[in-house]
């Protein structure tokens, strides 16, 4: 059986393997406690990390190398109200949010916060944003990064820079300093500020990533940037192209100049009328690919070609439906697994209303897939 990195390989070349890699992202707290009483001897050994692998459901294996991206200093957490109900708390990332805490489990909440106040609402408040994204400071790595580089290079598995939403996007920062709303208004009432942000949140992903690129090459790397919905994206493609296009490609052209293979943008929604710009500023990769945002992984494949490559893809919603539905729905990706350059994972965590068996039934067909088991799937 070929390695994990040779699997990756073939894939992402659109060339023939004995197999395609077997990815999840992971699933909700909730989703974990509900299997740990349906199936307690299935998942008791289970690590949860996804990203890296789970040997029980034989995931590839992939490492990653964990730099900070993220605030240095972070601002101080602060309890400002606590009910029985609720909470509003100022967070790390300067956010103050009321979170209702029913049906919280090991931290992940059943809703989304209601986001009450950000970090910046003026030009002058970026500074203190700044001050917290200084590139490159010795605390933003591991302290045996270079005995890990020893080992990652005799690795035979993919290796990727930064762990899941270590680096987040252009518009995924400037959401978070401003919120959805302002951040809108804010590229017609203060572009200097959003030129100066995107430029400078381009400079800092560079810089903090250039001293483990000039040590070792990686597979891959992500950016996550969340910047649409259901109906499309948060921004157009005029305002995309002027503020983001520019800053994206030359940081795209850094990532590739040092090493790294593939860059990959993982987006929810439904970013179609961005993919033009991303494979413009040479990204390779789009996923989770949101399927109850009316995309999928065939449409883009027609639509893209084979210059995009896809993860995702699987509607989390079928696997509800149990065993024939899972079945049906599977079988729709065998095209694009045959051909390559498609990694077919749940289109997000899956929810708490997925059942293990069902899971389970869902893991083991699409293993028997990607292994090109065709006869064991009549």
């Amino acid at each position: 059986m070929s390695s994990d990195l040779a699997c990756f390989e073939a894939c992402m070349a659109y060339e023939a393997c004995d197999r395609r890699p077997n990815y999840e992202l992971g699933v909700w707290s909730q989703t974990a406690a509900r299997w740990q009483e349906e199936a307690p001897d299935a998942v008791k050994d289970f690590g949860w990390n996804w990203f890296v692998d789970e040997s029980g459901l034989g995931f590839d294996h992939k490492e990653y190398i964990p730099v900070h991206f993220g605030f240095m200093p972070p601002f101080e957490r602060k309890v400002i109200e606590d009910t029985p109900e609720y909470e509003v708390v100022r967070n790390g990332l300067g956010v103050v949010t009321k979170a209702l805490k029913a049906g919280t489990v090991g931290g992940g909440r059943m809703c989304m916060d209601q986001y009450l106040e950000f970090p910046v609402s003026k030009p002058e408040d970026f500074a203190d944003i700044k001050r917290r994204l200084v590139a490159a400071l010795p605390a933003r790595y591991p302290e045996d990064l270079d005995e890990q580089i020893v080992r990652w290079n005799e690795r035979d598995y993919p290796l990727v820079l930064g762990t899941n939403c270590a680096a987040n996007g252009f518009y995924w920062r400037a959401r978070e300093f401003m919120g959805t709303e302002a951040l809108s208004m804010a590229f017609l009432e203060y572009p200097d500020l959003m030129h100066e942000m995107m430029e400078f949140f381009a400079d800092f992903v560079i810089e903090t990533a250039r001293p483990v690129l000039e040590k070792i090459d990686v597979e891959y790397f992500t950016l996550n940037e969340d910047m649409s919905m259901k109906s499309g994206p948060l921004l157009g493609p005029d305002l995309f192209r002027e503020y983001i296009f520019p800053h994206l490609k030359r940081m795209v052209e850094f990532f590739k100049s040092r090493g790294t293979k593939y860059f990959a943008v993982d987006t929810d929604g439904d970013p179609t009328l961005l993919i033009p710009l991303l494979m413009d500023a040479g990204v390779d990769v789009v996923w989770p690919i949101e399927r109850a945002s009316d995309v999928s992984p065939q449409e883009w494949r027609r639509q893209f070609g084979k210059d995009l490559r896809l993860w995702g893809g699987v509607d989390k919603r079928v696997l509800f439906n149990g065993p024939d539905a899972i079945r049906a729905h599977l079988r729709e990706f065998i095209s694009l697994i045959e051909e390559g350059g498609f990694i077919p994972t749940v289109d997000h965590t899956v929810p708490p209303g997925v059942s293990w068996d069902h899971f389970r039934y869902y893991m083991d067909y699409k293993r028997a897939l990607l292994s090109f088991d065709f006869a064991a799937l009549e």
